[in-house]
């Protein structure tokens, strides 16, 4: 009893944890509205959350009672993830709105209906959870591999900027419940994936953390093009002053000062002797 208590207190955390997550994208809908394109965002990430929900949501009908919890969140996904297609297809050029639809036909519509039919006419009904299951965490682990290209680019770029924190928090405690769920109802297939979703959404907090306060070293205002050499002026004839000569001027680019108010000084002070 109090298992199942502590299952359904994970279920319902990881219900509302990951709603939140799934409406993480909606400020980038707005922005695609309000300017009627899509710009450079790609439609593949929603594309494959509808499949990866639409798998959990088959997985599930295969147990019996214990995935309640993981049909009613991945059936809001499923909606969810659809609205941002059809907004995306909407706003989407010519180009980005065929690439969309192809990539919808194969992976949601042929992609499903061949596990579909591969699980229920080729796997005996005790079987069918586990090849399911396989195929579940397969698809799962890819998606949470995902965030290693943003990862890359905040070490390169040594910027947070496509890397909110606030994604990665939810994307982690929704992974940690997740795991905890599988863990509290006995799931192999529902935890396994998590452990590894945790882990890298561990990795991109510390990331942020690391790049969010990074500095990249200042140089002097005062400093100068390096183009600028050392030269010589030949004070070929002062008419005015009873010293002529040559004036050698050095420029300096650091300390106080400019090179024109140092150019002055030095002559100024050649002259007086």
């Amino acid at each position: 009893m109090a298992l199942n208590v502590l299952a359904f207190t994970f279920g319902i955390m990881g219900n509302i944890i990951s709603f939140i997550v799934f409406l993480a994208p909606v400020p980038t809908f707005v922005r695609i509205c309000k300017k009627k394109s899509i710009e450079g965002f790609q439609s593949l990430p929603y594309v494959s959350a509808l499949f990866s929900a639409t798998l959990w949501i088959y997985y599930a009908m295969q147990k019996d009672g214990s995935g309640l919890l993981l049909i009613t969140i991945n059936a809001v996904g499923c909606f969810i993830e659809t609205i941002y297609i059809i907004l995306f297809i909407t706003y989407a050029n010519k180009k980005a709105r065929i690439s969309t639809l192809k990539v919808l036909g194969l992976l949601n519509f042929l992609g499903f209906a061949a596990i579909i039919l591969v699980c229920e006419l080729l796997t005996k009904a005790s079987n069918r959870e586990k090849v399911l299951g396989g195929i579940c965490v397969g698809f799962s682990v890819c998606v949470f591999a995902a965030p290693l290209s943003i990862m890359r680019v905040v070490i390169r770029t040594r910027s947070v900027e496509f890397m909110p924190f606030s994604l990665s928090l939810f994307l982690t405690l929704s992974a940690i419940t997740w795991l905890f769920y599988g863990l509290a109802i006995k799931d192999f297939y529902v935890a396994l994936p998590n452990i590894m979703g945790a882990f890298l959404g561990a990795v991109q907090m510390i990331l942020y953390v690391i790049y969010k306060y990074y500095k990249a070293p200042k140089t002097d205002d005062t400093e100068k093009p390096k183009t600028v050499p050392d030269h010589t002026i030949d004070m070929v004839k002062l008419a005015s002053t009873p010293v002529s000569g040559e004036v050698t001027v050095h420029p300096k680019t650091h300390g106080g000062g400019d090179l024109e108010g140092q150019m002055e000084m030095k002559v100024s002070n050649q002259i007086q002797t």
